[in-house]
Order: structure tokens, then sequence, then C-alpha cells
């Protein structure tokens, strides 16, 4: 079976209304409405995505410095990924776009790949440099060099090329879109005149009990929110790039004939935030805003518009797609296959009951070690110190570093605007605390499987 990975940068929920293609794939697929990150950051995010590991496995906890970073992560994770896999299994695996945060394209073709796509700082879309299979290559500033519309005439050359060849194929695309600084393709600029970012019961309040990070700030001011209204017609116009894209790719496997044999899969590799909670712009909270993401999938054998309400994690994409290219699960990664959630709706053993998420604070950080991080954020953007926290489809519980708590019951407070941990009895306290501790210990499939029960 080959795959076809779709990953967007910092793509949030609230982005999907105005993606009709992802809402055909949808139709035509599967939805995850339990799908969370392991960490609402992009390189320990994606470090998941590769290894199939929680961050206190990778080592990966932040953008750069000592717990973070590229550099970090090919040290000790790089030469056990999904991609280095499947290639050793006769498998063509392409990646184009955005690898990891501090990767230039100086640092070569990564292992496990062999096609390969990549740039370094490429945000704006425009004006960067890709290394294309080991040459790099720069690109301008005309309609034809937006970095979306790039990726996606190379994923199409791939697709087209593996089909001829009769090459079983994994493709990853990870577009730098709808990231700061929010740049649509230049024939989308103009859309949706007057949209303003959505206005939910969280917008710009502060919860109840709020964490002293949170609690601390101002309210938005009228002009940051006319800010924030800005900010959001963007990424809703810089995802009509990355929605087309998807659409073209399904043409192409249709055009190919492979499009019987092949799965494509949408995601993101975190969420964000725009004013929700009084914050401003970012991520990085334990807040569903940040850490709930789309993951839809579509292909043979895959139910047609329906839905699966099981937790899943970002940790399980690599099972999944080893597991879609007929390979055994290895008890070296924590997530485990989604392959039968996908066909019948149910798991093939005990599932996980609690998803976790595991995030290092600025504190944390090697003072000057983040300084061109395009992830940096400010007090009032949300910056939480240390936290884990576990979530179930009901209810998220974070423990910061200095022991503050928060629970939040989202069956009656979907917004979460009430942090009742302080009213919860001793004892629930107590589980909760124990199921963190078994959790950030956990290793391998197996043992992380039991840590949820």
């Amino acid at each position: 079976m080959n795959v076809v990975f779709v990953l967007a940068d910092d793509l949030s929920m609230n982005l999907l209304p105005h993606m009709p293609n992802v809402q055909a794939l949808a139709k035509d697929g599967t939805t995850f409405t339990n799908y969370t990150v392991t960490d609402s950051l992009c390189c320990p995010s994606r470090s998941s995505i590769f290894t199939g590991r929680y961050p206190h496995n990778t080592g990966v906890f932040t953008n750069s410095g000592k717990d973070g970073g590229f550099h970090l992560f090919r040290q000790a994770q790089e030469l056990d990924t999904v991609a280095t896999t499947l290639k050793s299994n006769g498998y063509r695996t392409g990646f184009m776009g955005k690898y990891l945060n501090e990767y230039q394209p100086v640092d070569g073709v990564r292992p496990g790949w062999t096609d390969w796509a990549v740039g370094g700082n490429a945000y704006a879309n425009f004006n960067y440099k890709l290394n294309d299979n080991g040459t790099i290559t720069p690109y301008g500033s005309k309609p034809e060099d937006y970095l979306t519309s790039v990726v996606q005439n190379k994923a199409v050359d791939l697709i087209t090329d593996a089909a001829k060849r009769s090459q079983p194929f994994l493709l990853e695309i990870a577009t730098f879109s709808p990231h700061g600084p929010y740049t649509p393709a230049p024939q989308d600029k103009d859309l949706f005149p007057g949209m303003t970012a959505p206005r939910t019961t969280a917008f710009n309040k502060h919860p109840e009990n709020a964490p002293p990070y949170l609690a601390g700030n101002d309210l938005l001011t009228p002009q940051e929110i006319n800010n924030l209204n800005g900010i959001y017609r963007k990424r809703a116009q810089s995802v009509q790039s990355i929605d087309r894209m998807i659409g073209s790719l399904r043409d192409t496997l249709s055009t190919a004939g492979i499009a019987d044999r092949t799965v494509v899969v949408f995601s993101s590799d975190n969420g964000f935030h725009l004013g929700d909670h009084g914050l401003n712009v970012g991520k990085q909270t334990a807040f569903s805003t940040d850490v709930h993401v789309p993951l839809v999938a579509a292909g043979p054998g895959i139910r047609k518009n329906a839905t699966v309400d099981q937790l899943a994690e970002n940790i399980d994409l690599r099972p999944t797609f080893e597991d879609l290219a007929g390979l055994s699960g290895s008890d070296k990664t924590d997530g485990s296959s989604l392959v039968p959630l996908l066909r019948t709706g149910k798991p093939a053993g005990g599932w996980r009951q609690l998803s976790l998420v595991e995030h290092h604070g600025p504190k944390t950080i090697k003072p000057g070690a983040a300084a061109d991080d395009p992830d940096k954020q400010s007090t009032k953007d949300g910056t939480p110190p240390t936290y884990t926290a576990i979530r179930t489809a009901d209810w998220t519980f974070v423990r910061y570093l200095d022991g503050t708590t928060e629970y939040y019951d989202r069956t009656t407070d979907p917004d979460e605007m009430r942090n009742i941990a302080a009213s919860l009895p001793a004892e629930r306290v107590r589980n909760l605390q124990a199921s963190v501790q078994k959790m950030v210990a956990c290793k391998g499939s197996t043992a992380c499987t039991a840590a949820t029960q």
C-alpha cells in the first residue's frame, strides 16, 4: 500500500470549514475526533511523528537548544524512523517541504529518504532555498515560486514516476503554511473580505482559577483583537493552496491508476490559538485549541464518511504507515497502528484510555538558544512553564512543574473555562498524579498502552 501524508504547520480545527477538499477527503474516508499531538510545538510533534515515540523517549521537547531541535534529533533518533524502516523494506520514500526546526538545506538529505526537497527558514513561502536531492536550489518571488505550489508539483512528479515504475512509496508533503507570517498564494490574497477570528465562549476571557502564567496577563485590547482578525483571514487564505494540493494529489493518483492502492492522510503538527483564553497568537498550551488537530484518512479498505472516537495521537502515525506497508509493529514505538480503527472502527486489542502531552517551558531552554525560533512567544501569546497533561475524550488534567494543576470537564465545559482542579476529591487527584507518573515513564507500545489503563 502506498501512503501520501500531507502535514500542515499550525493548522487549527477552525480552519477546516474553509477547506472543501479536506471535507471531501473526510466524506470519502474516516475522521478521528479525538486525535491530539504529544506537544503543541513543531519540532517535538514532528519528532513523535517520525519515530512513533513520546517526547520523553525522543528527548525532543523544544525547537532548539539542549532539549530540542534538529541537531538533537539527528544525534539519537534519525536512524530509526518510519522512513528508515520503509526504505529498508523496498519503499521509495519522499519528503518535501518543512523537516525539523534548525534544519538548513546545507544539512543535506537525511537518512531514510530516497527523494528530498526540503527548505530551512522558508515560512514566507517566497525567496527561500530547497535542498533538492542534494542540490541547493534558490527560489524567488514569482507566483510559480510559492512554496506549496512547488512541492505540489514535485509530489505530482514523484507519484507519476513511482506509478510508472510500479514502486511502492511513502510520500510526506509538509507545508510551511499556515504558519506565520501566514503568506497566502498570490491568487488567494483577496479572499474572505471582512472575515474575523472565531468567537467562542473562551474568546478574550481567562478561565476561572487560571494558572499563574495566564492569570497575570491583561486581556486583549481592541487593537490586538483587530490584528487577530487580520491574521485569521490570512490563515484562511493560506490554507487554500494546501487544500488545492490535496485535490490535485488525489487526481494524480487516479490518473496514474494507483488510487486503489494508496491511502491519503491529512493532519497538522499542532493547533493554534487566536484570542482564546485571553491569549494573543500562538500555541504550546494544553488547551484543545493547541493540542487537538485534524486527522483524516481515505483509501482502499478505509470506511467512508466515518468517524473514530477512540483516542489517537501522533505517535500512532509511524506504526500505522508501517502497518499499511505490511510490516509488523515494533515495540520500539510508543504508539499503535490505527489501521484496525480505520477499517472496522474497533481496535485489534487493548487501546489507550489516556492521551499524553509533554511540554518544556521557556525556563528549560538555554539562554539565547531560541533567539531565532520562529515559534518564540511573548507572555501575552502564552508561554506556559513546563507541564505534563493527560486527557480523555471528556476531560483534561494538567500538572505544572511548580505543582500547579488544572482540570477541565470538557463534557460540560468544552471551551475549558472552569478549572475545577481545587474541588476534586483528594483520592481523584492522587489517581491522576499516579497516571501522569506512569505515562511519563513508559517506553514501548505495550508498556505505554498499559500505563493508560
